[in-house]
C-alpha cells in the first residue's frame, strides 16, 4: 500500500509542470506555430514565383528568337543566329511544325513543339527540362517552332536554396524565442518563488516578511496582500499573546481571593464557616461569570445590528458584583449615571471588564470611597472610576504590562483594560494620578438611533 502511494505521488510530480516550464513551452509553441503558419504558405509562394519567373524568362527568349527568323527560306540558307545575352543554361532549338529538330540543340522530336503548330505558345516539362515552344508565323502561317528550355533541376535548386534560407531564419527565430522564453519564464517564476518562500516564512511564524517588487502588477499585488496579511496576523497573534497573559491575571486574582478567604476561615478559630462559604460561593460565581465573559469576548467578533451600550444596566451589574466586597472592608462604593447619555457602539462585556479592572485596582490599592460615574462630554461618553487613595507614583507607566512576579499584578490588569478599550474604539487614560487617583474611559458616540425603554432620572446613585 505504501509503495502504491509513493508511485502515485511520483506520477503526480511528473505530471505537474513548473511555471518556468509552462511559460517556456507556451512561448516556444506559439513561436513554432507562427513560423509554420508563415513559412509553409511562403514556401509554396516562393516555389510558384520561381516557376513563374523561369517560364516568363523562357517565353521572352523564345519570342525573341522567333522574331529573328524572317521567313522559312532563311532556315535553309543560313544557320540561326542566337541572341548574345541568352543565359548559359538555355537550350534553343528550331523545329518543324511536326516537332522535328531543324537547327541548334534540343531533342530530335518534341511533342511540345508540335503542339505549338496551332499558333500559340505552349509551356511544359519535357525530357527533365522546363520548356517553352513559340510559333514562327510568316504571313499568317506557322512555318517553324522555336523551343527554348532550361533544366528543371535548376529551377528546383533555386527553390530549395530559398527554402534553406527560410529554414535558417526560422531556426534563428526559434532560438530567439527559446531565449526569450527562458528569460520570461525566469522573470515571472522568480517573484512567485520568492513569494512562496515568504509564505513558508509566514507559516514558520515570521510576520516581518517584505516581498521584493517585481514590476509585475499581479505579482506585486499578491505580494502586497501577503505582506498586509502577515502584518495583520502578527498584530493579531501579538494581541492574543498579550490578551492571554493579561486574562490569566484576571482569572488568577479572583481565584486567589477565593482560596485565601477559605484558608483564612479555616485557620481562624471560631470563624463563621457559613459566612465564609457564602463569600466563597459568591466569588466562585463571579469567577464563573468572568470566564463566560472572556469566552464571549473571544468569540464575539460580529458588531453589526448591535444595540447601543446600555450604561444603566451595566452599572447595575457592577454594583451587584462589588457592593458586598467593599462593604466587607467598610468602604463606601457608589455608582452614578447621568441622564441623556450619548449612544455608544461598544461591547457591553468588554466595557464591563474595563470597569471591573479599574474597580479592582481601586479596591486593592485604593482607599476610602470608590466612585463609578458616567456623563456626557463633547467627544462622547466618559466613564470615571476614582477613589481616595494616595494615587500613582508613576502615571506614565500605569498601563505598561509588567511581570506580575516582580512588579505587582495590577499593572497587567490595567494593560488588559486599555487593550479592551482600544479594541472598542475608546481611550483609557489617567485623569488624575495623585492624590485621589481617577481613571477615565472615553467612548466615542454614534448617531442616535436607539431609545431604551423607560424614563431615566436626572442622576441615579447607588450606595
Amino acid at each position: 500500500m505504501k509503495e502504491t502511494v509513493m508511485i502515485a505521488q511520483a506520477q503526480a510530480r511528473v505530471r505537474v509542470l513548473s511555471l518556468r516550464a509552462r511559460v517556456r513551452a507556451s512561448i516556444i509553441v506559439v513561436a513554432a506555430l507562427s513560423v509554420l503558419l508563415f513559412a509553409v504558405p511562403l514556401a509554396v509562394v516562393i516555389q510558384r514565383m520561381n516557376h513563374t519567373e523561369a517560364v516568363t524568362e523562357l517565353q521572352r527568349d523564345a519570342v525573341g528568337v522567333a522574331a529573328m527568323i524572317p521567313d522559312a527560306e532563311s532556315l535553309d540558307t543560313s544557320p540561326l543566329q542566337l541572341p548574345l545575352d541568352l543565359p548559359d543554361d538555355r537550350s534553343v532549338g528550331v523545329y518543324t511544325t511536326e516537332g522535328r529538330l531543324i537547327d541548334n540543340s534540343g531533342p530530335a522530336d518534341s511533342p511540345l513543339a508540335a503542339a505549338a503548330a496551332d499558333g500559340r505558345t505552349h509551356i511544359g516539362a519535357e525530357h527533365s527540362d522546363l520548356a517553352v515552344a513559340a510559333p514562327v508565323v510568316v504571313g499568317g502561317t506557322v512555318v517553324a517552332i522555336v523551343r527554348v528550355s532550361t533544366p528543371a533541376e535548376l529551377v528546383a535548386y533555386r527553390t530549395r536554396k530559398a527554402w534553406v534560407a527560410m529554414a535558417l531564419l526560422g531556426a534563428v527565430a526559434m532560438a530567439t524565442a527559446a531565449l526569450l522564453a527562458r528569460y520570461e519564464g525566469q522573470r515571472i517564476a522568480e517573484p512567485l518563488e520568492r513569494l512562496t518562500n515568504s509564505a513558508r516564512a509566514l507559516g514558520d511564524g515570521d510576520f516581518t516578511i517584505h516581498p521584493d517588487r517585481s514590476r509585475i502588477a499581479e505579482v506585486d499585488t499578491l505580494g502586497d496582500a501577503l505582506e498586509a496579511t502577515a502584518k495583520r496576523l502578527g498584530a493579531l497573534i501579538e494581541r492574543e499573546r498579550a490578551f492571554t497573559t493579561q486574562v490569566s491575571h484576571q482569572l488568577r486574582t479572583p481565584l486567589t481571593a477565593l482560596l485565601l478567604g477559605l484558608e483564612s476561615a479555616l485557620a481562624r478559630r471560631g470563624a463563621d464557616l457559613r459566612k465564609a462559604a457564602v463569600t466563597a460561593l459568591r466569588r466562585g460565581e463571579q469567577l464563573g461569570s468572568t470566564i463566560e465573559d472572556l469566552l464571549r469576548l473571544a468569540r464575539d467578533t460580529e458588531t453589526r445590528d448591535r444595540p447601543p451600550l446600555a450604561v444603566p444596566h451595566l452599572f447595575d451589574a457592577v454594583r451587584n458584583q462589588w457592593q458586598a466586597a467593599f462593604a466587607e472592608r467598610d468602604r463606601p462604593f457608589q455608582v452614578r449615571c447621568a441622564t441623556d447619555l450619548p449612544e455608544v457602539d461598544a461591547s457591553a462585556t468588554a466595557i464591563r471588564h474595563v470597569i471591573e479592572v479599574l474597580v479592582d485596582n481601586a479596591f486593592v490599592h485604593g482607599a476610602g470611597r470608590t466612585l463609578v460615574e458616567a456623563q456626557a462630554v463633547a467627544e462622547g461618553l466618559l466613564i470615571q472610576v476614582s477613589d481616595r487613595g494616595p494615587g500613582l507614583s508613576d502615571p506614565d507607566r500605569a498601563f505598561a504590562p509588567r511581570d506580575s512576579r516582580t512588579d505587582g499584578t495590577h499593572r497587567i490588569g490595567l494593560a488588559l483594560a486599555r487593550a479592551l478599550a482600544e479594541a472598542e474604539g475608546g481611550r483609557l487614560v489617567v485623569r488624575q494620578a495623585a492624590p485621589h487617583p481617577t481613571f477615565g474611559l472615553l467612548l466615542p458616540s454614534v448617531p442616535r438611533s436607539y431609545t431604551p425603554d423607560g424614563a431615566r432620572a436626572s442622576v441615579r446613585v447607588w450606595k
